[in-house]
């Protein structure tokens, strides 16, 4: 553990190189799997967040300035440019509540009378409606009126277990422990790896952590 934040705070005055590598990070995301570092702190000690390190070292996502259950997530890159905004969505009807929209970009707290749409949309997968206990939540299209989702999570956040898988069944994401090195201090909940198949973007991988540890923890 103490390697591993070492090597985070070497990467905090190396931002102009991160941003190159994060930049190759998602030119090569369709040609090779990629391995995450995800470490549920943020670089700024005073908040709460996610740091996320990529294979080489370098500092590939960042999450910081929340506390407790926000409404409202900004994901960025190791320089700190908005990704993508994340926010919670609340209906009447509080069976439905547990659901989130993910816009490009940074939007205000009044994304919903923006004029962005949302990318995509999450919702958890409500315990009284559940068919297959194993299912965490669903991932649909633009809009959460989209009929029919286009992946499925499976798995458990809570032991970081969890699959990203598509229509065809096909795991595009994982999310696992991390392996401690031999002899080494384990490094329980708090780090852990986010593996990106071939196919998907790391940076919708990412968001669906945030969305998950949003959901379960």
């Amino acid at each position: 553990m103490l390697l591993f934040l070492k090597s985070i705070s070497r990467t905090v005055h190396n931002y102009h190189e991160e941003e190159k590598e994060y930049k190759k990070y998602i030119n090569n995301q369709e040609a090779a799997c990629i391995s995450l570092t995800v470490w549920t702190k943020s670089l700024v000690f005073s908040c709460k967040g996610f740091t996320v390190i990529g294979s080489d070292g370098s500092l590939v996502y960042r999450v910081d300035n929340y506390t407790g259950r926000p409404d409202q997530i900004i994901l960025m890159d190791g320089s700190g440019n908005p990704i993508f905004t994340l926010c919670h969505r609340k209906q009447k009807l509080g069976i439905m509540d547990n659901y989130w929209l993910v816009y490009e970009g940074e939007v205000g707290k009044k994304s919903t009378n923006s004029s962005k749409k949302p990318i995509f949309s999450v919702r958890k997968n409500i315990r009284i409606m559940k068919t297959k206990p194993s299912v965490l939540a669903y991932v649909y299209g633009t809009g959460v009126s989209e009929k029919g989702h286009v992946y499925t999570i499976e798995g458990s956040y809570v032991h970081r277990s969890c699959k990203i898988l598509d229509k065809s069944k096909r795991v595009v994401s994982e999310i696992k422990k991390k392996e401690a090195l031999t002899g080494g201090v384990s490094f329980g909940l708090e780090v852990f790896d986010l593996i990106v198949n071939p196919g998907i973007d790391s940076r919708f991988a990412m968001a669906i952590v945030l969305l998950l540890d949003q959901m379960f923890s």
